[in-house]
């Protein structure tokens, strides 16, 4: 089960001179930024962040606009799914399949590489999946379906990784 801790949470407005480009209308763009830390117990591990993001983008003045979630690592990944047990271990059984444990990468052989973790594989997994998601802010929530939800994937833990979420509208 993972942990999560939601830290400071900062803010941007763009200033007047940037309204000349509109035509002098006054509505300004804002831009805020709030992260949170996962620190995971497992090797994969799959976690839902949906309220947590949500969480942080209630802290923000914003009724339309773009949410920008983003891992700041590259064995982990996000992305836009059910979050439901058995899809979950279904998620974990096609990632083995696809990208298995001891694939014979370089990137885990001496010969070809410096990295010590043997993390190839989590990598590559984080590599199909993405590191990153956007989405849509309408009427100050989440422009997710009913059974969407944002996932955080581990390949490489247990690690303590940071999620940014940049919130960009008006």
């Amino acid at each position: 089960m993972a942990t999560v801790c939601l830290p400071m949470v900062r803010s941007h407005q763009c200033s007047s001179a940037d309204n000349l480009r509109t035509g002098g209308y006054d509505n300004s763009m804002k831009v805020f930024q709030g992260s949170l830390t996962v620190t995971t117990e497992e090797r994969t591990e799959i976690t839902d962040l949906t309220k947590l993001v949500r969480e942080i983008l209630q802290q923000f003045p914003v009724s339309t606009g773009l949410a920008l979630v983003n891992t700041m690592h590259t064995t982990c990944a996000l992305f836009i799914n059910e979050f439901q047990a058995a899809l979950i271990e279904d998620l974990k059984a096609l990632a083995e399949r696809l990208v298995p444990e001891r694939g014979g990468y370089r990137h885990d052989d001496p010969r070809y590489s410096d990295c010590e973790r043997g993390n190839a594989n989590a990598h590559l997994r984080s590599a199909l999946l993405g590191r990153s998601i956007a989405l849509g802010v309408k009427d100050g929530e989440l422009a997710l379906g009913r059974f969407q939800s944002i996932i955080f994937a581990e390949f490489d833990g247990p690690r303590t990784r940071e999620v940014t979420v940049q919130v960009i509208g008006e």
